[in-house]
């Protein structure tokens, strides 16, 4: 999330907050597709990460960013920590280690996401290049440690740092040393977002595995194919993974709007400034559990907003649904990533056809699915099945779903043609991390240096 919210009405009851959610539905016509994508910034004469402050800096490709493209700066504690489009629509953030994030605008085809995807990249090589800036994409630092990478002055962040320790074991790794890429996907009614929510459940684990891009840990291979997916099995469990509610029959905005409420906070914004919440859930809040320690305790939409992006599901719901499963990668696969779940999700078919593939796979399974794909990609099983064969059958019906919207570029192509990268894996049996894998005990000669060269932006 680029900015924290301020949004100042006040909400009393749960129906507020489930009404919140349910304002997110639109008719299909206006189904947007919003793309992000993070990448590493790390300096070309010797790979080292980029810090903040400094001539040659992130704070520093901020600033040249804002001047090419004159959007407006979010401002931390005086720090430029972001930019926003001035229509609101698109924005560019930096995470805690300050990996480089676009926030997409929301788009209506495919072809205008990698269109922008394409224009931010060429822009920030710009930017860049006079620094001796490069960015590198991929879904886990690669080389750096943990002490070695530096930190962004932004107030959530701190926030964060001090908690992550105190609730699992992996929760400043996911922070300061991994990268994704996502898409948020819109919905039309209550019933098409519990379909979109259940099958998209059930299938994030596949888009781990088929973008799996994180085998490299402080230099050496760490022994899995997705460092960042294993990552996130133990990185806050009270806020993450996969939500069993989501696959009852009868699953709403209710349920998940009850689970949010009793998960822990991270923060409240009062006057520019971040208060440290991390000791009440947000029902505590709601029940007053702040009166008499601040004057504007009470909980606003603002406070209920920014405390559903402090969530993280694999599947996140604000207004719309997050796809979180994917590493980051290469330029090709910010744009493929959107076109499997477009393809998945935004036909009738193809949605039917996915959740007619998952009927039968229990939430046991997915979660055992969940646990074995970081070390096992495409080799891991769910439900009896090879995960594979699944990828293949659900490749497929992201294809025929593509080709049945119709959203033809000046060439006459379609939005299949954005699944090539996959096809790729599934024609090699190989992901991205075996490749990486393959080089590094080849013609890398068993170091991780090569990677900057040959997989930066």
């Amino acid at each position: 999330m680029a900015r924290d919210t301020t949004d100042q009405t006040s909400i009393s009851s749960v129906q507020d907050l489930t009404d919140y959610l349910a304002g997110g539905c639109k008719p299909v016509e206006k189904f947007r597709i919003g793309t992000e994508h993070e990448k590493f910034a790390f300096f070309r004469e010797d790979n080292s990460p980029v810090p903040y402050f400094g001539d040659a800096s992130i704070s520093a490709l901020l600033k040249g960013m804002q001047e090419k493209l004159g959007w407006e700066p979010i401002i931390d504690e005086g720090n430029v920590i972001g930019l926003s489009e001035q229509s609101g629509m698109g924005a560019i953030s930096i995470e805690p280690g300050g990996q480089f994030e676009l926030s997409g605008a929301p788009l209506e085809n495919l072809h205008e996401t990698c269109k922008e995807s394409n224009r931010h990249l060429a822009t920030l090589r710009e930017v860049a290049e006079p620094m001796g800036i490069r960015f590198l994409g991929i879904g886990g630092s690669p080389l750096w440690t943990y002490e070695e990478t530096p930190q962004m002055p932004k107030s959530r962040y701190a926030i964060m740092t001090r908690y992550m320790p105190k609730v699992g074991t992996q929760g400043l790794d996911m922070m300061y040393r991994t990268c994704t890429i996502q898409v948020n996907l819109d919905f039309s009614s209550e019933d098409d977002m519990r379909r979109k929510m259940r099958v998209s459940m059930k299938l994030q684990s596949l888009a781990t595995a088929l973008f799996a891009s994180s085998p490299f840990t402080e230099g050496k291979p760490n022994g899995l194919l997705s460092w960042r997916g294993d990552i996130w099995r133990d990185t806050d469990n009270r806020r993450s993974g996969v939500l069993p509610f989501t696959f009852e029959p009868d699953f709403g905005f209710k349920d998940y709007v009850e689970w949010a409420l009793d998960a822990p906070m991270y923060f409240i914004v009062r006057n520019d400034k971040y208060r440290d919440c991390t000791d009440i859930t947000f029902r505590q809040f709601m029940n007053g559990a702040l009166k008499g320690q601040i004057a504007d305790w009470e909980p606003n939409l603002g406070d209920w907003t920014n405390h559903l992006s402090t969530l993280f599901p694999d599947v996140r719901m604000k207004r719309f649904l997050e796809m979180r499963g994917a590493d980051g990668g290469p330029w090709r696969r910010i744009c493929a990533l959107p076109a499997f779940w477009v393809g998945l999700l935004y036909d009738d078919a193809a949605l039917s056809a996915a959740d007619e593939l998952t009927k039968n796979w229990t939430v046991e399974d997915v979660i055992a699915m969940r646990d074995t794909v970081p070390a096992l990609g495409l080799k891991a099983m769910v439900a009896g099945h090879g995960l594979m064969d699944i990828a293949r059958e659900t490749v497929s019906i992201a294809r025929d779903g593509l080709r049945n919207r119709k959203r033809l570029n000046d060439d006459g192509q379609d939005e299949s043609v954005f699944l090539n990268p996959l096809d790729e894996v599934l024609a090699k049996k190989a992901t991205m991390a075996e490749d990486l894998l393959a080089l590094y005990n080849g013609r890398w000669g068993k170091s991780v240096l090569p990677v900057f060269d040959e997989y930066q932006y």
